[in-house]
Formats: C-alpha cells, sequence, structure tokens
C-alpha cells in the first residue's frame, strides 16, 4: 500500500511529494552540518589513469573554436577566455568521484579554485559585499545546466578543472573546462563550462527538474 500510494500519489517537482519532502529535509541537514573545512576524501591516484566517462548531455556538438565564457553576475554581464582561468594559480585535489548511480572512481584534478576565481576578477558578490546565494552554471549549447548553493561553490576543493589525472581534459570529460566539486554528487560537477551565473534566487537544475535532489550534498 505504501508502494502504491508513493508511486502514484502527488508528485512535487518531477518526485513524489513523500520523497521530495526527505530530500527537503536532508538538504537542511546537509547545510546545517557543512563545513568548508571538512574536505572530501584524499586518495592516490596514479597519473595517467583515464577517468571514468559517464553521460555526454551538453557535449554533443563540437568545442566552439572561439571557446568563451558568459560570465552573469547580477545584473552585470562578462565574456572570459580560457586564459581567464589558466591566469589563476593551479590547484591539484585527489579524492573520490562519486555518482548518483551508485559508482565511485578515484580522481585526481587541477585547475583554478572557485573562490579564488570569484576573488579576482570580483565575481560573487553584491553591492554590498555581501555573496550571493546561487550559482548556476550551463554547458555552451544549453542543454545541461546545474545550480549550487554559494558555500558550497566556497569550498576549497571546487575547482574549475582542466586537467584531471594529470592529462588536460578530452571532450567527453568536458574538455576544455568543468566544474569539479566532490562533496556533491556528480551530477553537479557540470563539463565544458559555456556560461555562469550568480543570483540570489535558486536557479534551474536539469535533474532536479526530472526528481532528483535538488542539493545532492555528500
Amino acid at each position: 500500500m505504501a508502494f502504491f500510494t508513493i508511486k502514484n500519489g502527488k508528485k512535487i517537482a518531477g518526485a513524489p511529494a513523500v520523497l521530495r519532502s526527505s530530500f527537503r529535509f536532508n538538504s537542511e541537514l546537509g547545510k546545517k552540518l557543512f563545513s568548508r573545512s571538512r574536505l572530501s576524501v584524499q586518495k592516490e591516484v596514479e597519473p595517467g589513469k583515464k577517468p571514468r566517462v559517464n553521460g555526454l548531455l551538453g557535449l554533443k556538438t563540437p568545442i566552439p573554436e572561439n571557446y568563451k565564457i558568459l560570465v552573469e553576475n547580477g545584473s552585470e554581464q562578462s565574456v572570459l577566455s580560457l586564459s581567464a582561468v589558466n591566469l589563476l594559480p593551479k590547484r591539484t585535489h585527489a579524492t573520490e568521484f562519486r555518482c548518483i548511480e551508485g559508482w565511485v572512481d578515484d580522481i585526481s584534478y587541477s585547475g583554478a579554485n572557485f573562490s579564488e576565481f570569484m576573488s579576482f576578477h570580483n565575481f560573487g558578490k553584491k553591492k554590498n559585499g555581501e555573496y550571493y546565494n546561487y550559482v548556476g552554471l550551463e554547458t555552451p549549447d544549453g542543454k545541461y545546466y546545474v545550480s549550487i548553493d554559494m558555500e558550497s561553490m566556497l569550498h576549497p576543493q571546487t575547482i574549475l578543472a582542466y586537467e584531471m589525472n594529470g592529462m588536460p581534459l578530452d571532450s567527453p570529460n568536458g574538455a576544455p573546462l568543468r566544474l569539479i566539486i566532490p562533496i556533491k554528487y556528480g551530477i553537479k560537477s557540470l563539463k565544458r563550462i559555456g556560461k555562469i551565473i550568480f543570483s540570489d534566487e535558486q536557479l534551474r537544475d536539469y535533474w532536479a527538474e526530472r526528481g532528483y535532489d535538488w542539493y545532492s550534498g555528500l
């Protein structure tokens, strides 16, 4: 009877109401327990190991020849080249990449720390100096998109990555630039960043629209 009620009862944002309520509870608990000093588990990863590929949403068109990143900081817009990321200090982490499907892959990844990217380019804050509440990212073709709470984006392991396992990103893993945020399930680590949006409104999220947990914290 309970299974029938869950399956056929009221749905909220694509998920049965009871599951959506549990998602909200888990999200609020995750936020209360969150700490930027709590790191995802550290791993040893052999350089050159081929990263697992899972899903090509947003990657089915060629990498734009004149690759740019559009940044919307509230009402202001900027267009950046890849050099805007490459000129920042290179940070490397090695940890677990955890998929919501249940598999785990040990990876190392290198790139610019997202909080340092924000600070260097003066993104992510309003005129009063407060951070925006949310960050959204989209692929260049707009077919895959995520939104993430700002606290998680400020975590030291949240990286705009251009290398995995000591090698430049290949196309199936999000070349030339992707997000890796190991404190979230892999559905949040958007490949091939075409747009970054800072907003006080919770932005659209591909899998949350399809019944998954928006927060997706670990």
